[in-house]
């Protein structure tokens, strides 16, 4: 791949810079170029044209706090935050959750959704546990292509807390050691890595074209450069010949598709209505050891994630880290980190749902709240919850899915399904339902047999297909 950057330009702590989002796809031996992909798209591909953005809750979210509060259960089981009524009768959220309870009748709440893993770890969760060990953006990037065709966005990106702030340096600990499993590609290859704002990961390394300070808004000197590279590439016989595709691409990177990532373009009222930074201060809840990489900037991260998807990214996974609660004094005892956290995903939720609707996206965007594990239904001796994988928080919004409903449930303990209990790969089959044709896409040439194979045999969760 190649970048257009300034190198002039002071770099964050992952030593890139905001210019190094225009960007073009994969033009060596193994991948799609955008041209290629600007042509693929006169032949069609079986996509529904919906897109994806997942939630994804580090260190384990307590499903009992979040969406299953068991009140009338005995103390040491019931939620620590309470219960608030929502917008289904009879149904009740964790007390740090209103607004996206009067919101209910907008979601899919699976009660009975367990990720069988006991661990920091994600892959159990994001792969669906599929033989290829690839997430769910790494394969809808595999079949698409990197990049959009019309806009050139890449398909496939991970946003996490510092693609928000500049030079925001959050600590390190067991959950960034896993971060690689939230978006790995396991055998499909680096090819379809999530491309990370931030400016980290496999897909970073590519090809670099340092244009001087001056000439980045200077729209005729850079398509001079563009058009410099071109043909440096035609000539290197990597490009066969400079057809309409190949113009298109160019062009397409001339107008700037960092735009996208570029929050300055947002509307002041939407940047107000996202915003977190007030719910807390992040650096009261990084001084405990699980909760280091904490941040506060979870409104504006999904509010980047809108305007990919409006940009044609078709897959956006939101990391939000600090979900750990032992009570074990490396995170604050009775739990008392969930409330400032709750109500940080409350707002940021309720403020995207409110948002896509108000653009008409809802039928469009598809959002997921998930985590790798949910929590044990027993207060333990400092009053938190630990591991536990045999039930999970999973929430669906909008994506042309049923909503206002409750799928499964619980036992009286929130301990096991008390119905059908649905796993990984049901989530798994889900999104890929969601995102394409399935009919359509069986019948695609060109996949490898073993993502063949998966697609063959996808279980989406009944309920909502």
């Amino acid at each position: 791949m190649f970048r257009i950057s300034d190198h002039q330009l002071a770099r964050n702590c992952q030593g890139f810079s905001r210019r190094d989002f225009l960007k073009v796809g994969s033009l060596g031996v193994g991948g799609l170029s955008l041209p290629q992909l600007l042509a693929a798209k006169d032949m069609g591909l079986p996509v529904t044209g919906k897109s994806v953005v997942l939630l994804f809750l580090q260190g384990g979210a307590p499903h009992i706090e979040l969406f299953d509060p068991k009140m009338t259960a005995p103390s040491e089981y019931r939620s620590v935050t309470g219960e608030v009524p929502t917008a289904l009768p009879g149904v009740t959220f964790g007390g740090t959750f209103p607004k996206m309870a009067k919101m209910a009748d907008r979601m899919a709440v699976v009660r009975s959704f367990g990720s069988k893993n006991g661990g920091h770890t994600y892959e159990s969760v994001t792969t669906g546990r599929n033989d290829l060990k690839a997430t769910m953006g790494a394969i809808y990037s595999r079949i698409v292509g990197t990049n959009h065709a019309g806009t050139g966005m890449p398909t496939n990106v991970l946003v996490r807390p510092e693609a928000i702030e500049k030079g925001l340096k959050l600590g390190s600990n067991f959950e960034t050691k896993a971060l690689p499993t939230l978006t790995q590609t396991g055998s499909l290859g680096s090819g379809v890595s999530a491309f990370d704002p931030a400016g980290s990961g496999d897909v970073q390394q590519d090809m670099e074209m340092r244009i001087e300070p001056d000439r980045l808004t200077d729209r005729k000197g850079l398509l001079s450069r563009l058009d410099a590279i071109r043909k440096e590439v035609d000539a290197s016989g990597n490009m066969d010949s400079v057809d309409r595709f190949q113009q298109q691409a160019f062009d397409i990177i001339s107008k700037g598709i960092g735009n996208a990532f570029d929050l300055t373009k947002e509307d002041p009222r939407t940047l107000s209505m996202y915003d977190t930074r007030s719910i807390f201060d992040a650096k009261k809840l990084q001084k405990w050891g699980d909760m280091r990489r904490v941040s506060n900037h979870l409104g504006h991260q999904l509010l980047m994630a809108r305007r990919l998807c409006e940009a044609g990214c078709g897959f956006v996974t939101v990391s939000d880290c600090g979900w750990d609660y032992h009570a074990n004094n490396n995170s604050p005892k009775n739990m008392t980190g969930i409330y400032p956290m709750g109500r940080q995903v409350d707002h940021a939720v309720s403020a995207f749902l409110q948002d896509v609707q108000e653009r008409g996206l809802s039928e469009d965007i598809l959002l997921i709240v998930t985590s790798e594990m949910g929590r044990s239904p027993k207060i333990n001796g400092g009053g938190g919850r630990d591991h536990y994988g045999d039930l999970t928080s999973l929430v669906f919004a909008g994506g042309g899915l049923p909503m206002g409903q409750v799928i499964g449930k619980s036992d009286s303990f929130a301990a096991k399904p008390a119905t059908f209990g649905y796993e990984p790969k049901h989530l798994l089959g889900t999104v890929m339902h969601t995102l394409f044709d399935i009919g359509e896409l069986r019948l695609m040439d060109g996949l490898p047999a073993d993502l063949m194979a998966l697609i063959n045999n996808l279980e989406p969760i009944r309920e909502l297909v």
